[in-house]
């Protein structure tokens, strides 16, 4: 397995239990951007090394 598949994966079981901690809502992850967006909490969190940070002020802004 290549660095970038590892850099470009989340484990699936993660996703599962991970939630916005602002909304507590469901994440999407958007592999391309490295992300977890909260549609509700217009927020994306970015996904460093592997590790998502949800912290809402490490998030970028959604413009939708």
């Amino acid at each position: 397995m290549s660095e970038t598949d590892i850099t470009t994966r989340i484990d699936p079981k993660l996703l599962e239990i991970l939630v916005c901690p602002l909304t507590k809502a469901t994440l999407e992850y958007d592999a391309a951007k490295q992300e977890l967006i909260s549609r509700p909490a217009k927020l994306a969190y970015p996904i460093r090394d592997g590790i998502p940070i949800m912290l809402p002020e490490e998030a970028r802004q959604l413009e939708e």
